[in-house]
């Protein structure tokens, strides 16, 4: 059979740049895999998705016009009621093979099978493959219906009547097979060889020779890219050359990358330009000038490559080609010039009144209804900053008063304008104010997702306050029911909760728990719930406890993905100190691997199975009343081993905690050969089990190893 490309493009208005990309992707992989499925094609087909604002399109290779015949097993019904007494075809069995297209069938020609209660007629044999011009209108429409579309319109066709929906309304349909158009009517357009090109530049229509010249096409004669990847790359490799010619950098963070995903979805055949501003601008602090550059303008600002600093050039990404581009860079730089004005007299306008004499007025901001306002807030997260800093051994006035500060940037001109610079403005302005380095560094800190850095006493302020102002989101919001459901999280307690993981991993890896009295997680968040409660705010006594286990089960959906998930299990089953609990990990994973390890975690699943039937306590462990040599033996091991691994443990050597623990297997194994634990005498039997209770607690210090029991 031969096979040719089939090309299915859709025409459109200006499509929502933010989604382009994904739904050039949907479109495309839709229509692939019900190619597939259709037999038209195989599953390896080559294929490539097109996407501009204002298309979308795919073309796939090799489509068979017609698909192979296919063999088919059909069950029809049980032979009673097909059958007549005379083996004649009842109107039952008729009709249904009618309805399945299988009228020119006899009796003959099906089969009976039994499913093990009654036998049924089968029909077998070969169906002729489905025909790409009868299917292909299903599978667009399918393609179309499956979109992740943000919004859908809804607009009348050209006829005054009839009404559709789409993300944008449609003005063009092609479906070509080969050279060959195939007939499909979609959203009120009829197929055509036909597509479009620039807005203002190249061939408004352009006829297409066949599926396969598509993109050459575009781009010759109607000046447009259309593969979205190609136009991406096109772009960046323009913005690196102008940078580089400039001897300055567009930078490498991630808002880079995000500029250029949505200017790719807003050309069709783009050009870079070099625009400017007064220099005057720079005093402005930069990350003001490169919000409103990148985020208003879509413009992409330059660096200095050694130092970093702003430059007063910046890049454009323009949709026209022309020989003379100044009247598009000095428009550009036309409508920049305001947005930069703004942000320098609302810096100026701001800086008159200092961050502290703006605290007072939080208290007209409300934070949540059930919550208080932001002022209310800030005190709650003061006490935790302090509370905080008492622990670490860390400078309590510079926490608290960075936790007053912290929030005060929100009644700014700045702030007011551009909410992305919470905490970054707030940062310049105490500086300016002369606040201490530390101080005006926490504010600026507070927002990070995670808290990655090294902790030097530089720095130790900021993880005060991020960890604080976490807890007291957590805590609150928790605790007036306000719980993540789902995909729906919109006080980002997920984010919260991780970001606490890693302000303790890094205090942790910093050495900041030594402390004999250390910061613990759950005293902290008994801590934060007391500040509420005793601002009369009713809230879930439980919200300490069920937070705490909200942030462990975060940790160990982090922790499942590098380590193995029964070591994980094992150390959260403990509720450890938090900043233990990679510590504890990396030697549950150490211990697993010693020949001891299997046969000890067994044994301590038995020892807690046994322990578990105990009604009421477990007595003391009376030495003296031993008499089997495998339980003496045992009850010695552990006189000896206990303290050396309660030693380990306390000073959070878990490794060589567990190494000793490995040292009982020997001993464990001839215990339970050659001792009747549960032995008909009571003392004895309670004796017994008071020793395995010694040997339980020995073992589980670092982690519940019953369940590394597989």
């Amino acid at each position: 059979m031969t096979t040719q490309p089939l090309l299915i493009e859709l025409f459109t208005e200006e499509l929502p740049p933010k989604a382009l990309r994904r739904l050039g992707e949907a479109f495309a992989q839709s229509i692939v895999n019900d190619l597939n499925k259709a037999k038209l094609i195989k599953a390896d087909t080559a294929f490539e998705s097109f996407a501009t604002p204002r298309r979308l399109a795919v073309l796939v290779q090799d489509v068979l016009s017609q698909a192979p015949e296919q063999a088919f097993t059909e069950k029809l019904m049980p032979v009673k009621v097909g059958l007549d007494s005379e083996g004649q075809a009842t109107p039952a069995l008729l009709k249904k093979l009618a309805s399945k297209g299988l009228a020119h069938l006899t009796v003959a020609d099906l089969s009976q099978e039994s499913d093990g209660k009654q036998d049924y007629l089968i029909a077998k044999g070969m169906a002729a493959g489905v025909s790409l011009k009868q299917h292909l209108q299903s599978i667009v429409e399918k393609a179309i219906d499956s979109l992740p579309i943000p919004k859908v319109m809804r607009y009348q066709l050209a006829d005054g009547k009839t009404t559709v929906k789409f993300v944008r309304p449609a003005h063009g349909l092609v479906a070509l097979h080969g050279d060959n158009i195939i007939p499909i009517h979609i959203l009120g357009l009829e197929a055509s060889n036909i597509s479009h090109g620039h807005r203002f530049m190249g061939q408004t229509d352009i006829t297409l020779n066949n599926a396969q010249s598509y993109a050459q096409q575009l781009e010759q004669d109607g000046m447009v890219i259309a593969s979205y990847q190609k136009r991406l790359e096109n772009i960046r490799q323009q913005l690196e050359q102008t940078a580089t010619t400039l001897n300055l950098t567009i930078g490498q963070d991630s808002a880079v990358e995000d500029l250029l995903e949505e200017v790719t979805s807003l050309v069709e055949y783009p050009t870079v330009y070099i625009g400017q501003f007064e220099e005057k601008f720079l005093a402005v602090p930069p990350e003001c000038l490169i919000l409103t550059m990148r985020l208003n303008q879509k413009y992409f600002p330059l660096f200095d490559k050694h130092t970093g600093k702003l430059s007063h050039q910046f890049l454009i990404v323009s949709n026209m080609a022309v020989k003379d581009p100044h009247h598009i860079i000095e428009g550009n730089e036309r409508v920049v010039r305001p947005r930069l004005a703004d942000a320098e007299f609302f810096f100026n306008t701001d800086r008159k009144q200092t961050l502290a004499s703006r605290v007072d007025q939080l208290n007209h901001i409300v934070y949540h209804n059930k919550l208080g306002t932001q002022l209310a807030r800030v005190e709650r997260v003061r006490a935790l900053s302090r509370y905080i800093a008492d622990k670490l051994g860390a400078n309590s006035a510079e926490a608290d008063r960075a936790a007053f500060l912290a929030k005060a940037d929100l009644t700014s001109n700045m702030v007011g304008e551009f909410p992305e610079l919470q905490g970054i403005i707030g940062a310049y302005y105490a500086k300016a104010d002369g606040e201490s380095a530390s101080v005006a560094q926490a504010i600026a800190d507070q927002y990070l997702v995670r808290f990655d850095q090294p902790i030097t006493e530089h720095n130790l302020t900021s993880v005060i306050l991020f960890i604080a102002e976490r807890i007291e989101t957590l805590v609150g919001i928790w605790g007036i029911g306000l719980l993540p459901t789902g995909e729906r999280d919109p006080y980002a307690l997920r984010r919260a909760a991780l970001g606490i993981i890693s302000a303790f991993d890094a205090l942790n890896a910093s050495g900041y728990f030594k402390y004999t009295d250390k910061l613990k997680l759950i005293d902290l968040l008994h801590t934060a719930q007391a500040l509420f409660v005793k601002a009369g705010i009713d809230i879930n006594p439980h919200t300490a406890l069920e937070v705490q286990n909200f942030i462990f089960e975060r940790l160990r959906h982090q922790l499942q993905t590098q380590h193995n998930r029964f070591v994980v299990d094992a150390v959260l089953a403990l509720n450890p100190h938090l900043d233990e609990v990679i510590d504890r990990v990396n030697a549950v994973s150490q211990f697993t691997a010693l020949p001891e390890a299997s046969s000890l975690a067994a044994a301590n699943k038995r020892i807690g199975n046994l322990l578990k039937k105990v009604e009421g306590n477990i007595p003391a462990l009376h030495k003296e009343k031993l008499s089997e040599a495998a339980e003496i033996t045992l009850a010695n091991l552990i006189e000896n081993i206990a303290p050396i691994v309660q030693s380990h443990f306390d000073k959070a050597e878990f490794t060589q905690a567990l190494q000793h623990v490995a040292q009982t297997k020997e001993a464990v194994d001839a215990f339970f050969n050659d001792v009747m634990v549960m032995a008909e005498d009571d003392a004895i039997r309670q004796n017994r089990l008071a020793l395995l209770n010694q040997l339980h607690q020995t073992m589980n210090l670092v982690a519940d190893l019953s369940k590394l029991a597989q």
